[in-house]
């Protein structure tokens, strides 16, 4: 049975895209520029919020001003409405509790800001110990940087072969090869199932039921 399962946040424990994409539009539409459908910001998420609003700026328009002039704009909206329309996906505050009765570990490893991160875990799932929320830090490479998992095994007192890392994007799967854990990908985020076996993961879930089995089990 493993010991720790690390979680990343958007697009795994919560859907999170609405609020996302209608904060950036916000900001994109006070500062003039176009805005974009829903659907679209699936692919401009997973690698940090400034890399979120260069892909979303219009071409000729990505430059490093532009982006932190879109993020001043942003931040401050996504903090009041930042869990508007999010929610837990199905089974996972299920499964969390689960995990936690079993005296399995919890954590959570997000490129997202931390301050954002923190709120979140905090609004859906209080009832959870987490024994590291982790979030985009200052000073610490974003993932697929190992960076993250590292400071959460420190936390944890584990060892890697002890770890399940669960993600719904290609930059998970890297994460968790670069840190030498076990990656478990996940079918229902915001990335499909081809992106997740590129990077030929451990295990492709379909449900969080899914991940309980395989924690149980000697996976």
């Amino acid at each position: 049975m493993k010991k720790l399962v690390i979680f990343d946040l958007d697009g795994t424990l919560l859907n999170t895209i609405a609020d996302l994409a209608h904060s950036t539009n916000y900001a994109l539409n006070k500062l003039g520029y176009p805005t974009h459908d829903i659907e679209k910001y699936n692919f401009m998420v997973g690698n940090g919020i400034n890399k979120l609003f260069e892909r979303a700026l219009p071409e000729g328009e990505k430059t490093e001003e532009n982006v932190l002039r879109v993020r001043k704009e942003f931040i401050p909206y996504y903090d009041v409405h930042n869990a508007d329309d999010s929610r837990p996906y199905p089974g996972i505050s299920e499964l969390l509790s689960y995990l936690q009765s079993e005296g399995i570990q919890l954590a959570v490893a997000s490129n997202k800001y931390q301050a954002a991160t923190e709120k979140l875990i905090a609004y859906y799932f209080p009832e959870i110990r987490f024994t590291a929320v982790f979030g985009q830090r200052e000073g610490v490479n974003v993932k697929p940087d190992p960076a993250v998992v590292f400071d959460i095994l420190k936390l944890a007192d584990v060892e890697k072969e002890d770890v399940l890392y669960v993600g719904d994007s290609g930059v998970d799967m890297q994460t968790a090869a670069n840190a030498n854990v076990t990656a478990c990908g996940i079918t229902w985020g915001f990335r499909p199932r081809t992106e997740l076996e590129k990077f030929n993961p451990a295990y492709i879930v379909d449900s969080a039921k899914e991940i309980e089995k395989l924690v149980s089990s000697t996976c």
